[in-house]
């Protein structure tokens, strides 16, 4: 069911419980979880597909960076209605953390303040375990750079590996590859008519 029900302008997507209550929202339809900070700008990903999917009429939040060692983190604005994206953010993860001689970079582009650290490696496998642990049977949908480069078996140039689907190491129900701005409302459309 979208919710258009007209409602105050909002300058970004909510991160927290308080800001979805200022909306008068009870839950969300998508939670968004980015291992990038959280930037309303159309070179991030995860603005870009939460407002493709609000302009559909649903309810969207976003956890930015979220502590991958804690549950609580994920669970901040409870349990959404249809589905959780995850995406690792705007750069391969192991990119971000490492150069090419597999030494730790030291800083962050996509983090406030540059900071490293605040993502792990994989975390399009992380951040789904952490959803499974918090909401147990939650359809999950992988995009982004990471999730579209390793659908596949590939080689890990980190691991010296072939590995297989990050769909399946990441025991996640589907992976949006590219582009994913009709592929995910789709993805919403369908859920809502049997949910």
């Amino acid at each position: 069911m979208k919710h258009t029900a007209s409602r105050p302008p909002v300058r970004f997507l909510p991160m927290t419980r308080s800001e979805m209550e200022q909306l008068g929202w009870d839950e969300l339809d998508v939670l968004l979880v980015s291992g990038d900070a959280y930037i309303d700008h159309p070179s991030f990903g995860a603005a870009v597909i939460g407002r493709a999917l609000e302009a559909a009429g649903y309810r969207v939040g976003i956890v930015a960076q979220p502590d991958w060692q804690k549950v609580e983190d994920f669970t901040v604005m409870g349990r959404p209605r249809l589905f959780a994206g995850v995406t690792a953010g705007a750069m391969d993860s192991m990119l971000s953390n490492y150069t090419a001689n597999k030494k730790v970079r030291h800083d962050d582009a996509y983090t406030p303040g540059g900071k490293h650290g605040r993502r792990p490696n994989y975390p399009s496998i992380v951040y789904t375990n952490m959803l499974r642990q918090a909401f147990k049977d939650i359809p999950v949908v992988l995009g982004g750079i990471e999730a579209s480069l390793r659908r596949f078996s590939h080689y890990d140039y980190w691991k010296d590996s072939v590995r297989r689907s990050i769909l399946l190491d990441a025991k996640a129900n589907l992976i949006v590859a590219g582009m994913g701005e009709l592929q995910v409302v789709e993805i919403a459309q369908r859920l809502d008519t049997i949910s």
